[in-house]
């Protein structure tokens, strides 16, 4: 048995261990669902109470009992009416539901797993042989959770564990969630006064001053490799109208993820995509072959409608802007161009260090197009990675509702991966919009379309990075490149010619007076995550130079300040860390 298999085994089965302990201390409960989840489980209840943390150590405690009982799962079927009988008997009214639904489906039988006489539960497995191989477990934290994922429904009360086959791994867990809990871009983000979230918009970042400079440095790089790369840049409506998008197939396909609104008695959508609008550009006017490919490139602001129990920081939000391109070509264009794209991004990731791995995704289970669109356009982005040498893998039924894609995943210092980049090939929409363009042969052909991201949200890169760096940013992409801090008001006038000359190569500079401690001064520069501090007492200034310190690192530089400034402009204007 492979190991994630087997951990799954282990995950799955410690949830019901939980649901076995929370019955213990609550007789009364009704239990929902308790699946296993990456690194762990966790089990939806509705309880006579409110659970409170410390009600988590005595659930703990009743699991290791169970544990070390080491009582058997016992797995059975019974006909599906039995089921509904058994169901009603000990009213159990969310398992009811679920063995209801299954005999709509056709099901005859239902799979139970059982411990002792204490315990049963409708399940498929698989599980393990006994309590006692539920491995080392931990219980987590208390949420809410709506049954079935559905708002209309009742809110139940989810417990999460973490669940791995010993104490070491947990431990190692663990462990990787301190780490990234210093690197919580949410904590850093507050103390270099990037963005904040608000309830009056729960869901939509307010971008602050420094996150603004972050934000425009990262789209200033975005612009330059793309207009190298002969894209012209275009921008469409937020709010367009509710046809648009039953002609594109998001509203067949994608409605319960957008927001709606009326204008002059008429039906529109905020946008949750900016394809449509791209097509729109495209058709305002006719197209030649010699156009083509045509690339156009949009930073769009688009909205998504997320529940407000997946919102996370910058990396699940309502708003936020995608690095958006649509490429227009003939089919024999499109490889070349796909190719030109998977260049790109490897460009892109690799200025900011990050090394990932690509996921073929294949046709999902709702798409639109033909069989053979599919075909031809799965074909055409597997020669692509054949050509450009690079590995892969394929995910499948992943793939958008009108075409496959390359997913690109970066890997962070945590060792996380995050899917940002992608490249879409699209043969389905230019039919429905009807794109034209004529050929060599003066008769009218239909464009393929190449939908991409680089950065994909530019929130979420930016959270990523943030994470990944602990908030020490590439120096190009600082707020507050450099900290001038003067000794005492002796340096204040050498301090102020030099933060001058700074200014004058473009660079993000700030003194800090000697109000408070050079020790005190020092550390918040540090808690603000500013690249260089550069230290003046009376030597600097004799000797025209600035002692440079960087966070977290002992040693200090001396150097000349001209020396120092050129050094810094340059890399500045290639954009290196």
């Amino acid at each position: 048995m492979k190991k994630d298999e087997r951990l799954e085994k282990i995950r799955h089965s410690a949830s019901h261990v939980l649901a076995m302990a929370v019955l213990e201390m609550f007789p009364e409960a009704k239990l929902g669902t308790g699946p296993a989840i990456d690194n762990g489980f966790y089990y939806d209840f509705e309880l006579p109470r409110p659970l409170i943390p410390d009600d988590l150590p005595i659930l703990q405690k009743k699991m290791t009992t169970i544990k070390q009982a080491k009582i058997p799962f016992e797995h059975y079927t019974e006909k599906i009416d039995d089921a509904i009988k058994f169901y009603e008997k000990i009213d159990q009214a969310y398992k009811l539901e679920l063995i209801k639904d299954l005999k709509e489906k056709g099901e005859k039988e239902v799979s139970f797993y059982k411990n002792g006489d204490a315990f049963v539960d409708v399940c498929a497995g698989p599980h393990v042989e006994h309590t006692g191989e539920i491995g080392a477990f931990k219980l987590t934290k208390i949420a809410g959770s709506y049954w079935r994922g559905d708002a209309e429904n009742t809110m139940l009360t989810r417990i999460y564990g973490l669940g791995f086959e010993n104490d070491k791994d947990l431990r190692k867990y663990e462990k990787f969630l301190e780490e990234a809990k210093k690197r919580d871009h949410r904590e850093i983000g507050k103390k270099m006064d990037l963005f904040s979230f608000h309830e009056e918009g729960a869901g939509f970042p307010f971008w602050h001053k420094n996150g603004m400079i972050v934000r425009n440095e990262l789209i200033d790089y975005w612009r330059e490799i793309h207009k190298r790369e002969n894209y012209e840049e275009i921008s469409t409506p937020i709010i367009l109208n509710e046809q648009l998008w039953h002609q594109s197939g998001h509203w067949d396909n994608y409605k319960e993820n957008m927001y709606f609104t009326q204008i002059d008695e008429q039906n529109f959508a905020v946008k949750p995509m900016n394809c449509p609008g791209g097509m729109l550009v495209y058709k305002e006017k006719s197209h030649s072959y010699r156009e083509l490919p045509l690339r156009a490139g949009e930073l769009g602001l688009v909205h998504r409608h997320e529940l407000s129990g997946v919102l996370h920081g910058l990396f699940r939000v309502r708003a936020f802007t995608q690095d958006d391109a649509h490429i227009f070509c003939t089919e024999e264009q499109m490889e070349d161009e796909i190719l030109g794209v998977v260049n790109l991004i490897d460009e892109v990731y690799s200025k900011f260090g990050f090394p990932y791995h690509i996921e073929l995704s294949t046709r999902p289970a709702k798409s639109i197009g033909s069989e053979e669109m599919w075909e031809l356009a799965e074909k055409t982005l597997l020669n692509v990675l054949k050509k450009s040498g690079r590995d892969y893998q394929i995910n499948e039924g992943d793939g958008a509702f009108y075409g496959p894609k390359l997913d690109f995943h970066i890997k962070d210092c945590l060792n996380r991966t995050w899917q940002c980049a992608t490249v879409q090939l699209d043969f389905s929409m230019p039919m429905r919009f009807e794109l034209e363009y004529t050929g060599a042969d003066g008769e009218k052909h239909r464009p393929v379309m190449l939908h991409r991201v680089i950065f994909g949200s530019i929130e979420r890169f930016i959270g990523i990075l943030i994470e990944h760096t602990e908030g020490l940013l590439p120096f190009w992409l600082a707020p507050v490149q450099a900290v001038l801090v003067p000794v005492n008001d002796a340096q204040m006038k050498y301090a102020e010619e030099i933060m001058e000359k700074m200014k004058k190569e473009n660079m993000r500079v700030e003194i800090w007076t000697p109000e408070n401690s050079l020790g005190k001064r020092i550390r918040q520069a540090e808690i603000n995550r500013i690249p260089q501090i550069l230290i003046i007492g009376d030597k600097e200034v004799e000797n025209n130079s600035l002692t440079i310190r960087k966070p977290k690192e002992k040693q200090q530089e001396n150097m000349g300040a001209n020396d120092y400034i050129k050094k810094i402009t340059e890399k500045i204007n290639k954009r290196e860390s």
